[in-house]
């Protein structure tokens, strides 16, 4: 739902009935003004949502017809500045806590990375992040689909990207050193077009790691 950030979620929910969608990805950004395109959007307030909140949701979703196959939320948890970093982290629990809530299998996010370093340099915060956040998905019984889209768009991106997770020789990696069966991928195959790869090799070896309802419902599923 970040391409319908004007919409409410009533609103999002009638537009993916009507554009003939099955499920849709529904943005839990904190409240608050965007810092580019895409972020910012929040069409579930994680922040503040409990049984009851959690409840009415589910009935105004189930209403539409539609279910929710993630909640999503794509912020930075490697920033290089550490306490930015913990804004992130922290919200990302709180969106897997909201998932759990909610009954939604799956959140989607980025890894992260301080693009000034290198992967090798990057790899120790990544370890010391994601570790327990991934621990903290498995108490919860929900799956982290973790995007490959580079984030080295803008001048302040540059050179490394603000995504580590962004080739097959990093994935490997990644799966090696934190093996959970809930840690995978939320396909995008526009990214590897867009880096020249064979989207389809990469999709026959980590289709077991794709975490998503899109495996399920197939192309009806594809609303963010």
């Amino acid at each position: 739902s970040a391409i319908l950030p004007d919409l409410s979620l009533d609103e999002v929910l009638a537009f993916g009935k009507a554009a003939g969608y099955r499920c849709v990805e529904l943005m839990c950004w904190p409240a608050g003004q965007a810092d580019r395109r895409y972020a910012g959007v929040t069409h579930i307030d994680v922040a503040n949502l409990d049984a009851s909140a959690a409840a009415d949701l589910r009935g105004r979703v189930e209403a539409s017809g539609l279910s929710i196959s993630g909640l999503g939320y794509y912020p930075n948890p490697l920033a290089p500045d550490l306490a930015e970093a913990e804004i992130y982290v922290s919200h990302i629990r709180k969106t897997i806590a909201a998932a759990k809530l909610l009954g939604v299998p799956v959140v989607n996010t980025f890894v992260g990375r301080d693009w000034t370093r290198s992967v090798d340099d990057n790899w120790p915060r990544f370890l010391s992040t994601w570790t327990p956040l991934i621990q903290f998905a498995d108490d919860h019984g929900v799956k982290i689909g973790i995007e490959n889209c580079p984030m080295l768009f803008t001048k302040d991106e540059w050179p490394g990207g603000k995504n580590l997770a962004t080739s097959p020789k990093i994935w490997r990696r990644m799966f090696s050193d934190i093996p959970s069966p809930n840690f995978g991928l939320n396909f995008d195959p526009s990214h590897f077009v867009w880096q020249q790869m064979d989207y389809l090799r990469v999709l026959r070896e980590f289709a077991p790691r794709l975490r998503s309802e899109e495996r399920r419902v197939g192309k009806e599923c594809r609303s963010r």
